[in-house]
């Protein structure tokens, strides 16, 4: 993959707390890394073939993956979770620990050991055990461009479901799982 050049950020969360989205538990830490460094990200790029969303790097420079407290996401499309809304369990770090693109239960592990798709980036998992994944999806975009982001359905010979624009999009539209609950 060429390299583009340095990343100009746009600081696309100034309004949003980073820090106040994820739960810091023992378990929740075990997502977290440092801030990745220049070096790692272009390294980490180059390994998985595609360039990282801006707004997925300035987020995880304010705090480097981690489970969120808003863990849901509606959609209108059936997520193997439910009818009417996806769960994320926790957003992989930019790095090379247990929880992060570069570790053991990394993008290429969900591609080379679970057949998940090599057009994105698995960044996310979810509460089905590896049986779903949030991905980056560049496809329409190419590998330097602004993905979408998907939830790939592994039951269901890998259905594809759009559940938003961007990261940025995906992030912001996350809500509690209490709106879900029945009564």
């Amino acid at each position: 993959m060429d390299d583009p050049g340095p990343r100009q950020l746009t600081a696309v969360w100034h309004d949003f707390d980073v820090e106040g989205f994820f739960d810091d538990s023992e378990y929740g830490l075990t997502y977290v890394e440092a801030s990745p460094s220049d070096e790692l990200i272009v390294e980490l790029e180059s390994e998985l073939g595609f360039r990282l969303p801006d707004s997925y790097v300035e987020f995880c420079r304010r705090h480097n993956g981690g489970i969120p407290k808003l863990n849901c996401l509606p959609t209108d499309q059936p997520s193997g979770w439910a009818e009417d809304h996806a769960a994320i369990n926790g957003i992989l770090s930019i790095g090379r620990g247990q929880h992060s693109l570069g570790g053991d239960f990394g993008s290429k592990f969900w591609q080379e050991e679970w057949g998940y798709p090599s057009f994105g980036i698995c960044f996310a998992d979810t509460p089905t055990g590896g049986h779903t994944m949030f991905m980056f999806d560049y496809r329409e975009c190419g590998p330097q461009g602004e993905p979408q982001v998907i939830l790939v359905d592994q039951e269901c010979d890998y259905r594809i479901g759009v559940m938003a624009p961007n990261f940025e999009q995906f992030i912001r539209g996350l809500v509690d799982e209490s709106e879900f609950e029945e009564e």
